[in-house]
């Protein structure tokens, strides 16, 4: 005969209490629940913040030229006679540079002297000795090469920022590691239409004899400087919905999401308007991921911007 064991009422509870307990072992006021997330950790790059001067510029190219170019022509038509000078010479006004011979078949003449109309180098002599002149060919041309400018074209859209005595930075491909100093000296009142340009003269600020007409130019326009502006490397600033945003670190090793006002971007340099100041904490690199409060660990810190700028 088969006997059933019954559990008493009150073991019946002791038991469940057990199982609660052993359940519960190991659960202490320092223990981490399984539900909790561990923080995210972002490692970035840092700068900082600096306040200083900010360049916004215009670069053209042009040409080196004489201030004052003349083409020298004779009085009449003829075979050129006589030559007298080279490409380089100097000459003085009233100089004769060349005799013309007007003599025709059957009929002789006394050769016409071609006189330059002012002191200055012979830049071209287009014919030779033999050769048959014309009253509107040029026999010779001559400049005052110690006076030198550079003409250069500028669009039209950016010829409303553009006015005298802006300074302007010259460097020429013989003197790559050079630069010259110069200045808008004249604005064309008067565009072309076919390349939608205005022409612009820039002076040199002094005269050097390393420089030569006919050198092909580049020059940077200065066309607003800014001073004691709040600047950073433009990489610390990408584009969320809110607009420009950027990320300041805080004091407990957090960031903060900033949207800020950009000014002049030029050469990878960023004025900031609104949204910053000088000496905070920006971050330059590791930023794409990051949230408002978003924990960081800074790996290194890049050096800011020069407070003097410089378009060298």
């Amino acid at each position: 005969m088969n006997r059933k064991r019954c559990i008493p009422t009150g073991g019946l509870i002791a038991l469940t209490i057990l199982l609660l307990l052993v359940s519960c072992q190991g659960k202490g006021p320092g223990a981490k629940d399984a539900a909790e997330e561990e923080e995210t950790l972002f490692a970035v790059n840092v700068t900082r913040a600096v306040q200083g001067q900010l360049f916004d510029y215009l670069e053209v190219n042009g040409d080196v030229v004489a201030q004052s170019s003349v083409d020298i022509y004779a009085d009449t038509s003829g075979k050129l006679f006589r030559l007298n000078v080279t490409v380089g010479d100097y000459v003085h006004k009233d100089q004769v540079i060349a005799e013309v011979d007007p003599s025709r078949p059957g009929q002789t003449f006394a050769v016409s002297p071609v006189k330059s109309p002012i002191s200055g180098t012979i830049t071209r002599v287009p014919s030779d000795i033999g050769a048959l002149i014309s009253t509107t060919v040029p026999v010779a041309t001559v400049s005052k090469v110690d006076s030198l400018e550079i003409k250069t074209g500028v669009a039209e859209r950016y010829i409303a920022r553009i006015r005298k005595g802006q300074e302007a930075l010259v460097e020429l491909e013989a003197y790559p590691r050079q630069r010259f100093t110069s200045f808008v000296s004249e604005v064309s009142p008067v565009g072309d239409p076919v390349t939608r340009t205005m022409a612009v003269t820039l002076a040199f600020r002094e005269q050097d004899r390393r420089i030569k007409a006919g050198m092909f130019a580049k020059a940077k326009i200065i066309i607003e400087s800014r001073q004691k502006v709040v600047k950073i490397p433009a990489e610390c600033m990408i584009q969320r919905q809110k607009g420009s945003i950027i990320f300041v670190v805080t004091d407990d090793s957090r960031v903060e999401a900033r949207e800020i006002v950009p000014g002049i971007l030029i050469d990878q340099k960023l004025e900031v308007v609104e949204g910053l100041r000088a000496g905070e904490t920006v971050v330059i690199r590791g930023q794409t991921l990051l949230e408002d409060q978003a924990k960081v660990r800074i790996i290194d810190e890049v050096p800011g911007l020069e407070e003097a700028d410089s378009i060298l």
